[in-house]
């Protein structure tokens, strides 16, 4: 795989960039939005309340976490996951104010 230099690029750059990764895939989602309604840590269910296996269902946990979205617990054989609040609000913050950056303009095309 080649170099993806992001380095080059901001802190800010990097951080909105791993965020959508994270978001870029509708079970992502569906895992935070089961996540967020529970507000408290769940563990096996997640693969019951979605149409994917285990090992799927794990992989995406492993990107949310990799993002910061979420936090896992092990308790066990048992791992509990729940919403990481406070890398919650930083990415609610940096995904906010990239698309209020826009400014619209006159007709462009």
């Amino acid at each position: 795989m080649g170099i993806t230099k992001t380095e080059e690029f901001t802190v800010k750059q990097n951080k909105i960039a791993r965020y959508a990764k994270a978001l870029g895939h509708p079970a992502r989602i569906a895992i935070l939005e089961l996540l967020s309604k529970k507000q408290s840590c769940i563990c096996g269910d997640i693969v019951e309340e979605l149409p994917l296996s285990q090992s799927t269902v794990s992989q995406h946990l492993k990107e949310l976490k990799e993002a910061g979205f979420i936090k896992g617990d092990i308790d066990g054989v048992k791992v509990c996951y729940c919403i990481d609040e406070k890398e919650w609000e930083s990415a609610k913050n940096y995904l906010s104010a990239f698309f209020t950056s826009f400014l619209a303009k006159t007709k462009c095309c």
